[in-house]
């Protein structure tokens, strides 16, 4: 049964044409396509199924976006930059980075691929074992947290869980024998859970024959075929045990494909026997994940959905603000900036795609603020007072740990304090959070004028440390200097920006510091902070200028607090540069500028099964064994339009070590590499390379810090919460280093209570099983997104590790029918029949929309058309919508979205062969509902 739109009129549904250039098919990771597996190798269906559909959604989600606003959609080439620079409109001033997209894509694609490893047991995962019902179970509970994440704006979490769905989604189609009864056109009902899932054969009922040689072209027995009974392959990975007759999944880790009857019916692995069914299969699951992204983009609108996909500006606000009582001029200051960020970038790719404010006091903190309306960014901080306090310490880390949490990764986060941290024992999850987000920290720190508070050395030494593990700076200035320190914000708070070289020295010594600059990079600037420093800068041509020079040739110098930022000339020099500091205090140094030119990160590890592939890490990579990451390069003009050099790991404190990697291309910018010894101490990930488009070497480093560990932690969230209830997450800690006793420690970002073991004794080699319990309250809102930090410590602190979770508390959905939609009333006899003619004639649509018993309808929003859309209050049980256009504008559909996300369409046309009339209908309700009985609902 297929869903179409519908109305009394019986008129034809809207059929999208959702068609997409070769050049935008490009962004997906291409290579021999030969099996739904995992990520890794450029070979992935799973992956290039996923990113066809995804890409041709974003793309015809662009394009109506672009018709909205009046504006060409035409992207100039396959580049993630130059799709998503079509996409945020061509107008706007400045450089457009393809980073958040393409991050957005690989979020997706690591989940996707991670289905294989932590469900690799799991048949309604995989949709094996006739678990037909379990596998749809589990694609509606993943919809439905993906629409209240949406809700929430918790997008990270929404994509993580699409890619799950779509993984269990597409696998319908190749472990079962839809493709065999015949059908080219996807299995609605899997995605619509109002409707049954029919024909499904019963345990008793044979399905397959017997195929001795495991490759045979239809394994299905003909009565299934016949009475087009609905089956899978049943999979055995530790048991070669199957019910009497049922057929099995196929391969060599498939234990029940030696049980009569042999073979398998998976269309996984394109095989000679195989290839027609194969090829359909992989058809059919792209088609069904292009429906399962609509339906969710209808429920989201076209905006979210293109947040959801990292389809934004890449520049993010993210303020953290003491305001404790001597706070005043701090918070002035912090008005001021965000009020200049504002109104100085209004227009521009520069201008903030989001804005977060997150207040803490003492022993208050947030709630964090969340919009992408800059007045109401503004109001926000107006409202903002100093007041409160007493004692010295405040609680600067939790409100740091609600940024951190609710900012987008990758984002530049500053805060805005003048005491040190009461909250210090949240250290290590602030910084398992920078490491796992990648988001830069930077803190201002001023003194007070108004009451006695102390900044000791170690104190501060603890902003100093986060500050460095992130990539940002800690600051320290007086409060009359607070205002000259902001320009850092001026600086970061911008779209593309790449950071070149970043050190630090503890303690100091004179040192020369090499970096390369391409022709693509705009807006250099250079911080060090520290004190009594002086340094020279010289360019490839050996001009140079000093400290002591504000003015000079190659740029401009300026020095408050313990900053020191020289913002270069325009007119720079390509080539090699060297900056001399002579210091013996400690500093740190960073060299940033703007460019297209940039390259995203992951830590991964190899896992084994029927799917073997690359899984993300969470934590800290493994001692004692090679590191291996997975990259994405981006140019200006795409992956083709560079050269990758080298791709090393390189201490950024104490004595520079650099360990260079084997790479492997995976294709379209993705690089394999390999670090076999991996050095000790805090590392970045450094990249070289040469820019086509220019002919220039180019010099790249990541910003957090990471370094590796003797603990491993395994856990995995297997499921959404529901409120009220408890949740237990089973976690794994096990030590390659000494055995003993390990402190555990679990934290979340929403306070919710949680309790496990303070401690586990393990064995060096050995995994020590444990679980949390987590019971979200009874009142926590569906869509609510919880990121907890687990942590194992050994007993000395010497060795420790971490896992990042996020998990989402969604409330029991009940209602699964979509609103409904009566036409009423058509009214279009003026409309001339040649539509040349049709400017000064208009026409009417009148219907009336309901949700019968379920939770109402939430939003109406007009998806097709240039005419005026009313509607009577949306509590009303009948809502009545009246909708009138020019007759140049021939079809109309709106949406009715309830407040569960479920979908229901008005659509209608007046497009008419020739000589046939106009038609002006308007028909009573019962009768509306009489001929709605005999058509298909929306």
């Amino acid at each position: 049964m297929q869903n179409k739109s519908w109305s009394c009129l019986g008129i034809q549904g809207l059929i999208m044409t959702s068609g997409l250039g070769i050049v935008l098919l490009s962004l997906v990771l291409s290579g021999p396509t030969v099996a739904f597996v995992p990520i890794g190798g450029g070979t992935s269906n799973h992956v290039s199924i996923t990113g066809t559909a995804l890409l041709k959604k974003v793309t015809e989600t662009c394009r109506a976006v672009a018709e909205a606003a009046h504006y060409e959609f035409k992207p100039t080439g396959s580049s993630p930059e130059e799709l998503v620079q079509a996409c945020l409109g061509p107008t706007a001033t400045g450089l457009v980075s393809g980073a958040k997209f393409h991050s957005a894509l690989q979020e997706i694609y690591n989940q996707n691929g991670l289905v294989d490893r932590d469900f690799i047991n799991s048949a309604p995962h995989h949709f094996n074992s006739e678990a037909f019902l379990e596998g749809r179970g589990l694609i509606t509970e993943g919809v439905a947290a993906i629409k209240a994440n949406i809700r929430k704006q918790n997008f990270q979490a929404a994509r993580e869980t699409l890619g799950r769905v779509l993984h269990t989604l597409q696998d319908f189609y190749s472990h079962s024998n839809w493709v065999e009864l015949g059908y080219k056109e996807p299995y609605i009902n899997l995605i619509r859970p109002d409707l049954p899932l029919e024909d499904l054969a019963d345990i008793d009922t044979p399905t397959c024959k017997d195929c001795p040689s495991g490759k045979c072209t239809n394994s299905i027995l003909p009565s299934i075929l016949q009475e087009r009974k609905l089956t899978s392959g049943y999979m055995g990975i530790f048991s070669a045990a199957k019910p009497t007759g049922k057929c099995s999944h196929g391969g060599a880790t498939d234990l029940t494909s030696t049980t009569v009857p042999r073979g398998g019916i998976s269309k996984d692995e394109r095989h000679s026997d195989n290839v027609a069914l194969h090829d359909v299969a992989v058809n059919v699951a792209t088609e069904a994940s292009l429906q399962l992204l609509q339906d969710i983009r209808l429920t989201a609108g076209d905006n979210e959905f293109l947040r959801m996909m990292g389809i934004a500006r890449s520049s993010v606000v993210c303020f953290v603000i003491d305001t404790t009582g001597s706070m005043s001029d701090d918070i002035a200051e912090a008005r001021a900036i965000v009020n200049e960020i504002i109104d100085s970038k209004k227009g521009t790719q520069d201008e903030p795609s989001e804005y977060i404010l997150v207040p803490f006091n003492d022993p208050e903190f947030g709630p964090p603020i969340r919009t992408t309306d800059p007045n109401k960014m503004k109001e926000e901080v107006a409202k903002l007072t100093a007041t409160g306090g007493g004692d010295t310490p405040e609680m600067c880390l939790s409100g740091l740990q609600l940024a951190l949490t609710n900012a987008p990764a990758s984002s530049n986060i500053y805060v805005f304090t003048d005491a040190t941290a009461k909250d210090i024992a949240l250290k290590d999850t602030i910084v398992a959070l920078i490491r796992s987000s990648k988001s830069t920290v930077s803190f201002l720190i001023t003194g007070s004028a108004r009451r006695r508070r102390s900044l000791a050395a170690s104190s501060f030494e603890d902003y100093t440390e986060l500050a460095l593990a992130s990539g940002g700076q800690a600051i320290k200035v007086s409060k009359a200097q607070l205002p000259e320190a902001t320009d850092v914000i001026l600086d970061t708070s911008t779209s593309a920006l790449v950071t070149v070289l970043q050190r630090a020295r503890t303690p100091g010594k004179p040192e020369t510091f090499p970096f390369m600059l391409d022709e693509s990079l705009k807006n250099i600037t250079i911080y060090i902070t520290g004190t009594s420093i002086s340094f020279t800068l010289t360019n490839p041509a050996g001009v140079s200028q000093s400290s002591n020079e504000a003015t000079g040739k190659l740029g401009t110098i300026k020095t408050v607090g313990n900053l020191r930022r020289i913002r270069f000339n325009a007119d720079i020099q390509t080539g090699t540069w060297q900056i001399n500091i002579n210091s013996n205090q400690p500093y740190t140094l960073k060299v940033t500028g703007q460019s297209t030119i940039t390259f995203i990160y992951e830590f991964v590890e190899r896992f084994a099964g029927p799917h073997p592939g690359y899984a993300v890490l969470s934590g800290r990579p493994q001692a004692g064994q090679p590191a291996t990451l997975m990259l994405s390069v981006m140019g200006r003009k795409g992956p083709s339009s560079m050269t990758i050099g080298n791709v090393a790991l390189v201490t950024v404190s104490g004595p520079e070590t650099v360990r260079n990697s084997t790479t492997t291309d995976m294709g379209n910018g993705e690089i394999l590499a390999t670090v076999d010894v991996v050095p000790e101490g805090e590392f970045v990930v450094s990249l070289k390379g040469t820019d086509k488009e220019s002919s220039t070497e180019f010099q790249r480093q990541s910003t957090t810090q990471m370094s590796i560990s003797k603990v491993n932690i395994q856990a995995v969230v297997d499921s959404s919460v529901e409120p009220g209830k408890a949740f237990k997450l089973p976690f794994s800690v096990m030590t390659k280093g000494s055995a003993g006793q390990y402190s555990i420690s679990a934290r979340n970002d929403r306070n919710i209570p949680m309790n496990y073991p303070s401690s586990l004794n393990l064995i060096t080699g050995q995994y020590a099983n444990a679980t949390i319990t987590i019971t979200p309250p009874a009142d926590t809102s569906s869509g609510t997104d919880v990121t907890l930090t687990l942590d194992a410590k050994s007993s000395s602190g010497v060795d420790s590790n971490y896992v990042v979770l996020r998990f989402s508390v969604v409330s029991k959905i009940t209602d699964f029918v979509q609103p409904l939609c009566e036409v009423v009333k058509v009214q279009a006899d003026e409309c001339p029949q040649d539509v040349s003619q049709c400017g000064p004639f208009q026409w009417e649509f009148a219907a009336t929309l309901s949700d019968g018993n379920g939770t109402g309808i939430e939003s109406i929003s007009l998806r097709q058309g240039s005419g005026n859309l009313t509607t009577t209050s949306l509590s009303d049980p009948i809502i009545q919508a009246n909708y009138t256009a020019s007759c140049c504008s021939q079809i109309v559909e709106f949406v009715a979205v309830d407040k569960v996300g479920n979908v229901g369409k008005c659509h209608h046309s007046i497009v008419r062969s020739a000589g046939s009339p106009a038609l002006t209908l308007s028909l009573p309700l019962w009768l509306c509902l009489l001929v709605s009985a005999f058509l298909t609902r929306f």
